[in-house]
């Protein structure tokens, strides 16, 4: 009996996610040179994942929500629900991506800074305000945050710890 084939993303999925992958590469390279350290996929307490989240060197919690689709970009509803959780807030966008729309209320420009970003380097176009979490949440995001990067660095060692702790 034949094996079945493994299921694979569909071409425009798997093109978007190297897309992705891509910015986010290059977002981190220019936080890295400005002593912001970040983790891709952060799962937080509202249920959502932040493409990356980071902390500088003051202890402040970046977000960055990554899209490399226009469809993408006007259909996410729930980019709002990071912003409790960080203290600025970037969009991260493909170079190729119209940037237009992100000066609409709706996309809150006075709060939310804007990166663009291809495998190789990013440029901040428009910097995110700073709103300050509260300190008790500021320390308890810090501690997810802080976790979260152990436990990938542990995994990376030995794939066994993993399952422990989640």
């Amino acid at each position: 009996m034949a094996t079945p084939a493994p299921i694979l993303a569909a071409p425009d999925q798997a093109a978007a996610l190297k897309a992705a992958q891509a910015v986010a590469r290059g977002i981190c390279r220019l936080f890295a040179r400005n002593d912001i350290w970040c983790l891709a996929e952060m799962p937080l307490r509202s249920n959502r994942r932040a493409d990356l989240m980071g902390i500088d060197a003051r202890g402040h919690l970046v977000i960055v929500e990554i899209k490399v689709s226009r469809a993408d970009l006007l259909g996410d509803g729930k980019w709002t629900d990071y912003l409790d959780h960080c203290d600025r807030f970037y969009w991260g966008l493909a170079p190729e991506l119209d940037r237009a729309c992100m000066e609409e209320p709706s996309f809150l420009p006075e709060r939310c800074g804007l990166i663009v970003a291809d495998g190789y380097d990013a440029e901040i176009l428009r910097p995110a305000a700073t709103v300050p979490l509260a300190a008790a949440r500021r320390k308890a995001e810090t501690e997810r945050l802080a976790r979260a990067a152990l436990r990938r660095q542990l995994g990376q060692i030995d794939p066994h710890c993993t399952a422990w702790g989640g």
